[in-house]
């Protein structure tokens, strides 16, 4: 965590810009790309839980 936000490990970039960049029209891959710490694994694990958690809790 970074000043209490959840950041990819090994980087200080916040799980949210992920988040943000695909509402404003990003893919995953250019995601990936912009943040060169962050791999595309990483960013598709984060989507899972997300997915994952979403329905656990409908």
């Amino acid at each position: 965590m970074v000043s209490g936000a959840w950041v990819f490990r090994s980087t200080r970039v916040p799980v949210a810009a992920l988040f943000e960049n695909l509402e404003a029209g990003a893919t995953v891959a250019e995601f990936v790309q912009w943040f060169p710490g962050v791999g595309l694994e990483q960013a598709k694990s984060v989507l899972e839980h997300a997915a994952r958690s979403s329905l656990a809790a409908a």
